[in-house]
């Protein structure tokens, strides 16, 4: 800075007014100072502004997943927020692993980061829990609170579920599977039980579960595969998918292979409708979740952590079906 001030003809302070509080500096010294920036290629050390300061300027988001588009869908709505107030968003992968989730956590106090947007493998952890009390912010994402000391951001996963299973059951499919693990993750169980929910409604409906150990497409296209395998008598009619990436697995392994013919044979409902869902061989019929608003109000609540904006600390939003031909004969 200082080297900037002399190339510049002005002081170290004016310099630092003119990065930080450009409002204070004259238009014609501001452009001295930039024009002096620029041909010295002046980078200003931001992590010793942030030292100063105590917080950066950065948002941490830990997702279960960053393969999943739903999750990078969250993150760009996230950022466009995020970027209207100056602040700049990291994102990092737990893969749905307790350590890796720790592991983040002290990464991102370590950095102090301004807050922190979080899908927590599981219920959220001591450690995430007592962030707040070390002064930062944070909000789960795709999850809902519990107890609603966090403030977060979430789908109603049992309605998402109801949905779903519903549908099948009103297109006359009787014998329904729900496809997709692990069961211990919370969206996976809530979509499950809003599927039962809806299934026990119709007498002669049944519904199996096929569990999988991940979201995936592998896992999906697996499923598929011991599907296809069973005689014609004992293979559903219809599979709710946990999420789409499953689903396109499924499709992939049934429709690609020719082994069912989608969907007189069996229909398939996917979760999360990310953009490769309208995009498949044959269109998938999903249950839409606002991935991207979700991203941009969990960064309005963190921005609201402290003050009396007055939002509401625990947000739900109801998903919708999007029908497509992979249930649409």
């Amino acid at each position: 800075m200082r080297d900037v001030a002399a190339a510049a003809g002005v002081s170290v302070g004016t310099v630092s007014n003119a990065l930080n509080k450009p409002d204070r500096v004259a238009p014609e010294t501001r452009s001295r100072v930039q024009a002096a920036i620029e041909e010295l290629g002046f980078v200003r050390n931001d992590a010793a502004r942030q030292l100063r300061a105590g917080r950066s300027r950065t948002i941490g988001l830990m997702v279960l997943d960053a393969r999943n588009p739903f999750f990078m869908d969250i993150a760009r709505g996230a950022e466009e927020r995020a970027a209207e107030h100056g602040l700049s968003v990291l994102v990092a992968n737990s893969d749905d692993r307790v350590d890796r989730e720790s592991t983040h956590l002290d990464l991102f106090e370590e950095q102090r980061v301004f807050g922190i947007l979080a899908t927590p493998v599981s219920d959220p952890s001591p450690r995430l829990a007592r962030l707040p009390a070390r002064g930062i912010p944070v909000v789960l994402v795709d999850r809902a609170s519990r107890d609603t000391t966090i403030p977060s951001v979430s789908v109603d996963d049992v309605v998402g579920g109801r949905l779903a299973a519903a549908h099948l059951t009103d297109l006359g499919r009787r014998r329904i599977a729900f496809v997709g693990g692990p069961l211990g993750l919370r969206q996976v169980a809530d979509r499950l039980d809003g599927a039962e929910r809806a299934v026990a409604e119709v007498a002669d409906a049944s519904l199996e579960v096929i569990g999988t150990r991940a979201l995936t497409v592998a896992e999906g296209r697996a499923a598929g595969e011991r599907i296809a395998a069973r005689p014609p008598g004992l293979r559903p009619d219809a599979v709710f998918a946990a999420n789409d990436l499953v689903a396109l697995g499924l499709l992939q392994s049934l429709a690609g292979s020719g082994a069912l013919r989608i969907p007189e044979e069996i229909a398939i409902v996917g979760y999360d409708d990310i953009d490769f869902a309208a995009a498949a061989v044959v269109p998938l019929s999903s249950i839409r979740q606002p991935a991207a608003l979700i991203g941009r109000r969990a960064v309005e609540l963190l921005l609201a952590e402290g003050t009396d904006a007055g939002l509401d600390r625990q947000v739900r939003f109801d998903p919708e079906l999007v029908v497509r031909d992979s249930t649409r004969g």
